[in-house]
């Protein structure tokens, strides 16, 4: 399967330190956590809900992951409690996706967007044993449209 990821060059696409720097809806500050999508325009979205239009970044790259099959699981929405995606401090999501990355169980977990809960984002764990076998086979400067962000 493939998914795409859209995130600042600062940091190596798959060590998953912005994310265990900053914590996420997945993922408690600490617990090193991969953010992709299934779609590039999930994955622009999904950034879009956290900037203010007058501070766009311009330094994004969009990467194309191939992962190996059989190495995601799906996430169960029924394991997800009614509200969860109104919980701005994000506890219920977080135990779920700490403990995944705990276990090991899979390198990939896919998950309901909170955004378009009928799409999914693929959660990649970057200390998988099988981590290796996942490829990026694009990597391309992004730079938003500004129509996107008119106020």
């Amino acid at each position: 399967m493939r998914a795409a990821r859209l995130a600042p060059a600062l940091y190596p696409p798959l060590t998953g330190e912005g994310a265990r720097l900053a914590g996420g809806r997945w993922n408690s500050p600490g617990t090193p956590l991969v953010y992709a999508s299934e779609h590039l325009s999930l994955a622009v979205l999904e950034m879009l809900v956290h900037l203010e239009p007058r501070r766009l970044p311009s330094n994004l790259v969009a990467w194309t992951l191939e992962l190996p099959d059989g190495a995601s699981e799906i996430l169960d929405v029924a394991q997800l409690d009614p509200g969860w995606r109104a919980d701005e401090f994000f506890r219920p999501t977080r135990e779920i996706g700490d403990q995944w990355v705990r276990e090991r169980r899979s390198l990939a977990l896919l998950v309901p967007s909170a955004i378009i809960p009928a799409e999914r984002n693929v959660l990649v764990n970057p200390q998988h044993p099988d981590l290796g076998r996942l490829q990026i086979v694009a990597e391309e400067p992004f730079g938003f449209d500004p129509r996107l962000l008119r106020t």
